[in-house]
């Protein structure tokens, strides 16, 4: 009876507090089954993987000392939140890594888990769950070596609660990959008026301008949750090629590499970072360009 007790309670809570947004779940259950078509919805998201999977990669490759020829990141165990259909954590397991990719949406985890059947490698080294990130916190203490949560964080309904869930499965001294839109007026025109209502690169009501996340935010929010902000680099999308870059301006879109460092850092009076700091993610940001 106790333990009935615990799991009601358990059920309860998640329930009633989950970073998980129901309204955004909705969203993409409508849109699961166009996951892999690359002139499709998610076209964008397909050719993010030129620099965002790079990113990841070199990023990796640069804090460690073992490389592996062919498959740079075996041995790396990496968790993908709210990996959807599938489309980084595929590139991220061809590379080596062994991934978990969990989302909250069924039919996304369904076509995620038929397309990596079709590659005995794939359907070895990546395994998927549909889950929210609370769900797993139990399960998982400790276990990964990186995170990625990308185009995610400006979909989830507690933010803070999200990070700290990170910060939770992840390891000491593990990586957290977020891509994401600032919160600008440039973000609200070219990520809502253009990207939506003009030349529906994305389905409309895909993006509130509310929920998007300035990156002075993100960092504070990680630095108070134990994490070290390494890396911010901006990235546009330019809707004629159908291409990413990267930029310096981080108005649009933008990555961050985090690092896990354990205790909670008070931020700086200024929030600004040291010169040393500032020094070594420009040097970083170099390396990814």
């Amino acid at each position: 009876q106790l333990s009935l007790f615990r799991l009601t309670m358990k059920r309860l809570h998640s329930t009633s507090h989950s970073s998980v947004d129901s309204k955004e779940m909705k969203k993409f259950q409508l849109l699961a089954q166009t996951w892999w078509d690359e002139e499709g919805e998610y076209s964008a998201l397909h050719s993010m993987n030129d620099i965002r999977v790079p990113f990841i990669r070199d990023t990796l490759l640069n804090m460690s000392s073992n490389y592996h020829l062919g498959n740079p990141l075996s041995g790396i165990k990496i968790l993908d939140v709210g990996c959807g259909g599938g489309l980084l954590s595929e590139p991220l397991g061809r590379l080596g890594a062994s991934v978990t990719g969990i989302d909250p949406v069924e039919d996304n985890i369904r076509t995620a888990d038929r397309h990596k059947s079709f590659d005995p490698v794939l359907a070895k080294r990546i395994q998927y769950k549909s889950s929210s990130l609370e769900e797993i916190v139990e399960e998982c203490m400790e276990t990964f070596d990186v995170i990625v949560a990308s185009e995610v964080v400006e979909h989830v309904a507690d933010l803070e609660m999200f990070i700290k869930c990170c910060s939770q499965v992840l390891k000491l001294e593990g990586s957290l990959f977020i891509t994401t839109i600032n919160k600008t007026q440039l973000s609200y025109v070219l990520g809502i008026v253009v990207a939506e209502k003009i030349l529906g690169i994305v389905p409309e009501g895909t993006h509130e301008w509310e929920k998007f996340v300035p990156p002075e935010e993100l960092e504070r929010l990680l630095e108070s949750n134990g994490f070290l902000v390494k890396t911010v680099n901006g990235m546009l999308y330019n809707p004629l090629s159908g291409s990413w870059s990267w930029m310096e301006s981080t108005s649009i879109n933008y990555a961050m590499h985090a690092v896990k460092c354990g205790a909670p850092r008070q931020p700086s009076p200024t929030g600004a970072l040291s010169e040393m700091e500032s020094e070594q993610s420009s040097a970083t940001a170099g390396t990814t360009m």
